[in-house]
């Protein structure tokens, strides 16, 4: 898994504090003009203490995000983001990946458990080896046949297969979303993820 940042909200105006952060600041004291000296980090602290989120709204991100297509779904469950994302249908260059097996807790139903036996996990790893490898074959000799892709993706196991896709959204909802899924309750792959996404984010963000 991996993220890039692609892009970030700047202003195109003259401003003391001229990167991102200067611009929510600024956008920040349209209710007290009269004090535009104020440090962009204390008022912007200031916001997040007191739930002004709506100064956050002013700046977008975006980031490129490759993880397996299952996380990916994931991330599409945060509607105020938008995306565009590899598409099957129109590019055959499918990556598939391997995955890490845990063992189901029984007392918390959003939680797995990294105590698997090596023999479960062998055969969990060679299961999965096969299923990507048929699928791969499968896949491979419709296309061979004149099959369309968007037909023939629908062989191809979700989790074992890599996606690509650019997600943009504002300051204030990167912010939800890595409170969200840095959080306990989520799957420890997309925790991952969220986390090299705060990590990119992490130039924009850190003073806000």
């Amino acid at each position: 898994m991996n993220a890039r940042l692609i892009a970030v909200t700047k202003p195109v105006i003259e401003l003391e504090n001229s990167g991102t952060e200067g611009l929510v600041a600024y956008c920040a004291r349209v209710s007290n003009p009269a004090n535009q000296d104020a440090d962009p980090k204390k008022l912007l602290s200031y916001c997040k203490e007191h739930g002004h989120w709506s100064v956050f709204e002013m700046a977008n991100a975006v980031v490129e995000v490759e993880a397996p297509r299952d996380i990916t779904r994931q991330m599409l469950r945060h509607r105020s983001f938008s995306f565009q994302e590899f598409s099957q249908r129109y590019s055959d260059q499918i990556e598939f990946t391997e995955r890490q097996f845990r063992r189901q807790d029984t007392k918390d139903r959003q939680n797995s458990i990294d105590d698997l036996s090596s023999d479960v996990l062998n055969r969990a790893e060679v299961g999965a080896y096969v299923a990507s490898n048929t699928a791969g074959n499968v896949y491979e000799e419709m296309l061979k046949k004149g099959i369309a892709k968007e037909c023939a993706r629908v062989v191809l196991p979700e989790g074992l297969t890599m996606s690509r896709m650019y997600v943009n959204g504002t300051l204030r909802s990167w912010m939800h979303y890595l409170d969200v899924r840095l959080g306990n309750g989520t799957q420890r792959e997309h925790v991952q993820l969220a986390e090299k996404i705060k990590e990119v984010l992490s130039p924009v963000m850190e003073d806000m």
